[in-house]
């Protein structure tokens, strides 16, 4: 028997998923991009470089709002298991590209995690796919699902 081959009665522990893992990692990585936008924002508050379009004066404010969209982020980064949490997800990224309003450096930067996002639920689900097809043509490596 091979070191490849598992050997008979060997418990296979289950994969993750695969959208799961990219989904949840993109939405953390975008917890740190808006935690260092909203320092940005901040920063730049009483200055007239780099503010874009709509003025955020108060620091309170900013804050606030920058730590609630983390605080989103943060959740819905645990919620991808489900469609409603992907779903959510998507709706999150909205938030994330309009920073650009603030800061218009953020049009550039959150739209490159908008096609980050949409590269990880089609990467994803793909590789859930392909895991499935070779599960269901090697049985014998397929994990075992009580």
């Amino acid at each position: 028997m091979s070191k490849d081959q598992p050997a008979p009665g060997d418990r296979i522990k289950a994969k993750k998923s695969a959208l799961v893992q990219f989904t949840s990692t993109t939405l953390l990585l975008e917890v740190f991009l808006v935690l260092f936008a909203t320092m940005v924002v901040w920063a730049l508050r009483d200055s007239e470089f780099g503010r874009g379009p709509l003025r955020i004066d108060s620091g309170a404010v900013i804050w606030v709002l920058g730590g609630v969209l983390v605080l989103v982020l943060l959740v819905l980064s645990r919620a991808q298991g489900t469609p409603a949490g992907r779903a959510a997800g998507t709706v999150a990224q909205l938030p994330v590209l309009a920073m650009g309003f603030l800061v218009p450096m953020m049009f550039l930067v959150g739209g490159i995690f908008v096609v980050l996002w949409i590269y990880a639920l089609r990467l994803g689900s793909r590789v859930d796919r392909e895991r499935a097809e070779y599960d269901a043509a090697h049985p014998e490596t397929a994990p075992n699902v009580p």
